[in-house]
């Protein structure tokens, strides 16, 4: 778990109820305690189906199969989420002795309700729709929902449907962006009512390097860091040499006829078969370590997984040095030094390569993902031990935008009991407005190509929980301000109805583009040399009397103007509107481009990324 170090922290999401629908949850574990926690406020509602609910835990229920199963984790995904968004304090924490320091969630004094909606076979949409109902019931002020699956109409997507319900009742919706990256428009959870939050790496690395016979070092990752393996160096063998396909994945029971006996193997990531699971088969075949080297598509991204041997997990461009080495060496050889938790990594935060990007299927013009949070070997409650030793407080490290989805809903607690009259929209746009664009080592942020991320990847950038306390500006919305959107978007009087519950006739309302919707950012179509405009309305959340300046980051092959071009505000929550107008200059340049809207006053910054596609 990570925890944001910042001013308004004080109250940790004190008297904040977060809702987390995934695999269940087993109460007892020390993440979980109330330590410092009062009881539930008074307008809560659920129940606990389980012993060891206390006022940290103060609901468990299960969605399951017709609910007769157990509520309790079984699988471990729902406590690492449930943690990483609401754990208690856990003073030395550590995974198989590794990222060892103090644990906690974003919002560690938060309330937390599990409703387990998927086991081992999946999230079933009618599960997690009842799972959403009964937490909107139940008076969660938020809904954490590490769960996604392939791009739909919002009408005919149930956890859209229910994430619209939450909305309309004050409750803020996070979501995962999915693990279908670096794919174009591979997103989850794409509704502009839902924040759709990608994955980031982390500066913090469980670092095992490589020693190749020709001296060179290569460093890369494994959780599993035994004390005993001798740095001599091991005959290296790559079964991929053979052609076999199978062999090349490490697949099981694939080197069953292969030499590699106390050797160290390599094996190439993907084939679908799992990362641990390759190990295992490495294991299982007599081999004394691994060596496992990314595709070209996971580029730079690593991940410290819990190996059942030594392994090495190496980015693609080192993995290939170890190819080259390895077919232009007579007698290959690598050893592999653990060298254990290693902090400072300046590439961070930097897009993971299995981060779902857009522009979005079900609504291009709105660009997602919103925002992008850690999600890359993170540290959180699990179950039961991972390398079977005893222990009360047991946690894992896992990768995926599962893990980034409960960051953001755990910072949206934080500024839910900050700001308790903002809405969901506002606290959406507090947190992409504020959004940073740099990395460590003070350089764009980048995708695992080692290139500058696009907006598909990194939406308004990566989150920092302290300027979204203070954002000087909002772009706030309420429920019924989607209804001109969807009518917009050519849904029938029937669809738009099943989507906000309630009997609607575009006829009778006045549809909007999507471009249109008050929103932080923008995603622009632009043919020939037709322009156009869009109004947004920004409410102010700073100082009484500000003055706002725009500035624009201009995208290539379009002239962008702003009326007005300053805004001053004499009032807390005064709202102004703004035109933005879009004129195409010169020859179209490549399909989508990219610029920023960015209003600057002397305190703060306000920025909406703004993609614009040629068609």
């Amino acid at each position: 778990m990570s925890f944001c170090f910042c001013h308004y922290c004080s109250n940790y999401g004190k008297g904040i109820i977060i809702g987390v629908l995934d695999t269940g949850i087993t109460p007892g574990h020390p993440s979980f305690d109330d330590k410092g926690i009062g009881p539930p406020p008074a307008k809560w509602k659920g129940k606990c189906e389980v012993a060891g609910c206390n006022n940290k835990l103060i609901g468990v229920r299960n969605f399951v199969n017709s609910s007769t199963g157990s509520p309790l984790d079984e699988d471990g995904h729902g406590m690492h989420t449930s943690s990483t968004a609401a754990g208690n304090f856990v003073e030395g924490a550590n995974a198989i002795g590794n990222d060892s320091g103090t644990a906690a969630g974003m919002a560690p004094l938060a309330h937390l309700a599990m409703y387990k909606v998927c086991n081992e076979n999946g999230c079933r949409s009618s599960d997690v729709l009842a799972g959403m109902d009964a937490a909107i019931e139940d008076g969660v002020d938020v809904l954490s929902l590490s769960i996604g699956g392939p791009s739909r109409p919002f009408y005919s997507n149930l956890l859209a449907i229910g994430a619209l319900a939450a909305i309309q009742k004050g409750i803020f919706v996070s979501c995962s962006a999915g693990n279908s990256g670096p794919l174009n428009s591979s997103l989850s959870n794409e509704a502009p009512w839902i924040l759709t939050v990608g994955a980031s790496t982390i500066d913090r690395k469980v670092t095992s390097t490589v020693k190749l016979g020709n001296g060179v070092l290569v460093d890369g990752e494994s959780l599993f860091q035994p004390k005993d393996f001798p740095e001599t160096p091991l005959s290296l063998e790559y079964p991929g040499m053979s052609g076999d396909t199978n062999a090349t994945f490490c697949a099981p029971r694939s080197l069953n006829n292969t030499n590699v006996k106390g050797k160290v193997v390599i094996c190439l990531r993907g084939g679908n078969i799992g990362r641990i699971a390759k190990g295992q088969t490495v294991k299982d075949a007599g081999g004394a370590a691994m060596i496992l080297t990314n595709s070209q598509s996971d580029g730079a991204t690593t991940v410290a997984d819990a190996h059942v041997l030594p392994v090495s997990h190496l980015n693609y461009k080192d993995g290939r040095t170890i190819l080259e080495y390895f077919s232009s060496s007579l007698s290959p050889v690598a050893s592999i030094i653990f060298r254990g938790t290693v902090i400072g990594d300046k590439s961070a935060p930097q897009v993971a390569s299995f981060s779902s990007r857009g522009p979005s299927l079900a609504s291009p013009g709105i660009l997602k993902p919103d925002i992008i949070g850690p999600g890359v070997s993170i540290l959180a409650a699990w179950p039961t031990s991972v390398d079977n030793t005893s222990t009360n407080a047991p946690f894992n490290v896992v990768s995926g935008t599962s893990m980034s989805c409960p960051h953001l809903s755990g910072i949206a607690a934080l500024l839910k009991s900050a700001h308790p009259d903002w809405s969901p929209a506002g606290i959406k746009s507090a947190i992409m407005t504020t959004a940073d664009l740099i990395n460590l080592n003070n350089q764009p942020i980048q995708d695992e190509r080692e290139l500058p991320a696009s907006l598909f990847a990194v939406g308004a950038g990566h989150v920092n929980p302290s300027k979204a306390n203070d954002p000087g500006l909002i772009y706030d919305m309420q429920a019924d301000d989607y209804i001109p959107y969807l009518c917009g978007l050519g849904y029938s009087n029937a669809r738009v109805t099943t989507i906000v519950q309630k009997r609607v006739s575009c006829s009778n309302i006045r549809s909007i583009p999507e471009a249109q919707l008050n929103y932080p950012s923008f995603a622009i179509t632009l043919s020939g040399n037709v322009t156009k405009s869009y109004t947004r309305r920004v409410t102010n959340v700073g100082d009484a009397n500000s003055t706002y300046t725009v500035n624009i980051n201009t995208a290539p092959g379009v002239s962008v103007t702003v009326s007005p071009s300053t805004l001053i505000f004499t009032a807390v929550n005064q709202k102004l509107s703004y035109q933005v107008t879009f004129i195409p200059v010169g020859s179209p340049p490549n399909q989508f481009v990219e610029g920023a809207l960015v209003w600057n006053s002397i305190r703060h910054s306000v920025r909406s990324p703004i993609s614009i596609k040629y068609v």
